[in-house]
C-alpha cells in the first residue's frame, strides 16, 4: 500500500449536539492514515469537538441547519474547517477571549477557542455577523514510522 501524501474530506451534517460525536469520529478516522501519536488523534478530535459544538450551539438555534466540516491533508499537514452559516460572531478578537461566552445562561466556560489554540498548531477564524463562521485549525502530524 502507498503512502496517501494528499486527502480531501467534505462532509454536511444537521446542528444537533449528536452529530458533534460523528465529526469527531469522522476527523479521527481521516487523520489515522498520517500515523499519529495518540496525543496528537486526541487534540485532533478536543478540537473538532470544540469547533462543531460552538457552530451547533452559538452558529444556528435550528437543529435543521446545517455545519460543514472539511478534513485536508498535504504531507504532514492536517487542516480542519468547521463552518456554519448562522449568526456570525461581531467581534471574533472578544469571542476569542478565554471565558467570554453569549450563552452564559446555558452554563458555558467560554473555554471553545482557548482549547482549539491549545491543541492544534493554528487557528483562525472568520465570521461576519448574519453570514456564519469559519473556523480553521491546522496540525502539523509528525509521522511515527519514519515515511
Amino acid at each position: 500500500m502507498g503512502t496517501i501524501r494528499e486527502n480531501h474530506l467534505h462532509i454536511y451534517f444537521d446542528a444537533k449536539s449528536s452529530n458533534e460525536a460523528l465529526a469527531r469520529m469522522v476527523a479521527a478516522a481521516f487523520v489515522a492514515d498520517m500515523n499519529p501519536t495518540l496525543e496528537q488523534l486526541e487534540d485532533v478530535k478536543t478540537a473538532v469537538s470544540e469547533a462543531v459544538t460552538n457552530a451547533i450551539i452559538h452558529g444556528y438555534d435550528d437543529e435543521s441547519k446545517k455545519v460543514e466540516m472539511i478534513c485536508e491533508r498535504r504531507e504532514s499537514c492536517l487542516t480542519v474547517k468547521v463552518i456554519d452559516h448562522g449568526v456570525g460572531i461581531r467581534d471574533v478578537n472578544q469571542a476569542m477571549q478565554p471565558f467570554f461566552s453569549t450563552r452564559e445562561a446555558q452554563e458555558r466556560t467560554g473555554m471553545g477557542f482557548a482549547f482549539m489554540e491549545a491543541f492544534m498548531d493554528e487557528v483562525h477564524v472568520a465570521s461576519k455577523p448574519g453570514a456564519g463562521t469559519e473556523v480553521t485549525m491546522i496540525k502539523h502530524i509528525e509521522r511515527c514510522n519514519g515515511d
